[in-house]
């Protein structure tokens, strides 16, 4: 099967260092399999989105030499896509819907076991949950190694759609994935805990799973993920080699004596190596090594 890959961003922001080292990671690792990347806007969260932000990050890709090998999807497009799953998981039994509120599952450890905690106010606009079938879930991490985690204690029930009416990532990502034949998902570790969770609606839908392979995050000072949200310094599309080079290093790979964007990304590909890259866990990850 041919390799296909995929960056992913949500337009929160301009891209900053951060979602560079997961851009670069993943085209690296396509071409390396002389395979196909390409980009996808998670734009579901309309709440969280930033006017202009989408089409700032992909001329900022651009100009890093980072261009999607097909025409860019936007998953505030494919509702009806999202839907359908949906009533697929409802008409199986897995999803279900809730209006528990955060307040009501605080003293449940803040996640959705089973059985809805209260009944909540019925002309509450509910969320929709898939139930997260129990026992562990193992998958091999192309940096981390065999990784296991059990998602029903780890996570609870997971939204599927808010009461907002956005749909939820979990869902979206997987229908997505699985829709432009993604063959492995090259990623920040930030996303390690959602992997079990993924594979458990993959397998719910009847949708192939990906090979998976997660970057370390790049931190800032204070130990914590660089993010839009946090205003993240963005990186400097008019002088994309200092960036590129640095992304190069954080992701333990040689760094090409080049000059042009071009030149330091062909040497780059050559290069490439997996077992280079950094196997930093997050501090935080729900995970055991299996």
């Amino acid at each position: 099967m041919t390799y296909h890959g995929r960056f992913a961003p949500s337009p929160t922001g301009r891209l900053h260092f951060g979602s560079l080292v997961a851009a670069l990671g993943s085209w690296l690792r396509a071409r390396a399999e002389d395979g196909t990347w390409i980009v996808r806007i998670e734009d579901v969260d309309r709440t969280r989105e930033i006017p202009g932000s989408a089409d700032d990050i992909l001329v900022t890709l651009a100009a890093f030499g980072l261009v999607s090998d097909e025409p860019v999807v936007r998953q505030s497009d494919r509702g009806t896509f999202y839907d359908d799953a949906l009533q697929r998981l409802v008409d199986t039994g897995l999803a279900f819907a809730c209006r528990c509120t955060r307040g009501d599952l605080a003293a449940h450890g803040g996640l959705h076991r089973g059985d809805c905690v209260t009944a909540g106010d019925a002309t509450r606009t509910p969320a929709w949950r898939m139930r997260m079938p129990t026992g562990t879930i193992t998958f091999d991490d192309a940096v981390f190694g065999r990784l296991a985690q059990d998602p029903s204690l780890a996570a609870g029930d997971v939204v599927l759609r808010r009461a907002d009416g956005c749909w939820a990532y979990q869902l979206a990502v997987v229908v997505d994935d699985a829709a432009q034949g993604i063959t492995e998902v090259v990623r920040g570790a930030d996303l390690l805990d959602s992997t079990p969770r993924q594979i458990a609606l993959q397998r719910a839908l009847g949708l192939p799973t990906p090979a998976w392979m997660h970057l370390p995050l790049a931190l800032d000072a204070q130990g914590r993920k660089l993010s839009k949200h946090d205003l993240a310094r963005p990186v400097d599309a008019g002088d994309p080699l200092p960036a590129l080079r640095d992304a190069l290093v954080f992701l333990g790979q040689p760094v090409p004596c080049r000059t042009t964007v071009t030149e330091l990304l062909h040497d780059a590909v050559a290069a490439f190596r997996v077992d280079a890259i950094p196997a930093r866990l997050p501090a935080d990850a729900a995970l055991r090594k299996d």
